[in-house]
């Protein structure tokens, strides 16, 4: 599966990939839907109890051990604006992994499967939360909005860690 297409990388020369499938898995927090593209997604199991980090921003929720290896747990609620409240028994991690980096996203839920075509993406809504902005790829309009989420740039966030917390990620 192609990796999610962006308005801007679709051109006049590109118009046939404009036609092309995007895949993704829908993750629900803070109210909202979001997709992650389902080439990058490893797996999807509830969520572990986690080992928390102290002095981490807030988006990081902790690690866990994941298949003999420690995995970094992201939580994109406080770059909404929400606040952070017990996860519901609904709760999921969907493993992201690309380029040999791998992390753990937390959902309230996860409520299925995204499929769409690449052209019915839209444009980052100037209404979206700035703290997530930068993680959203676009808009497709499936039964309400699902915005979807960049895997690296997700993965990027693990650059606003001090080095040594990094080298662990």
């Amino acid at each position: 599966m192609e990796s999610l297409t962006s308005p801007a990388d679709l051109t006049e020369d590109a118009a046939d990939d404009a036609a092309m499938p995007i895949g993704g898995v829908i993750l629900r927090f803070a109210g909202a839907r979001y997709a992650v593209d389902m080439a990058s997604v490893a797996e999807v199991v509830p969520v572990p109890v986690l080992t928390r980090i102290p002095g981490g921003p807030t988006w990081l929720s902790g690690v866990v051990n994941w298949r003999g290896r420690v995995l970094p747990i992201i939580d994109l609620r406080p770059l909404v604006g929400a606040t952070l409240s017990p996860m519901p028994t609904s709760a999921r991690l969907v493993v992201l992994s690309e380029a040999d980096i791998e992390v753990g996203l937390v959902a309230d839920m996860v409520p299925g499967l995204l499929h769409c075509d690449a052209r019915d993406l839209e444009l980052v809504p100037a209404t979206i939360a700035t703290g997530i902005a930068p993680l959203v790829r676009g808009v497709v309009d499936v039964d309400g909005p699902v915005a979807l989420l960049s895997t690296e740039a997700v993965l990027r966030l693990r650059e606003q860690l001090p080095a040594a917390r990094r080298a662990t990620g």
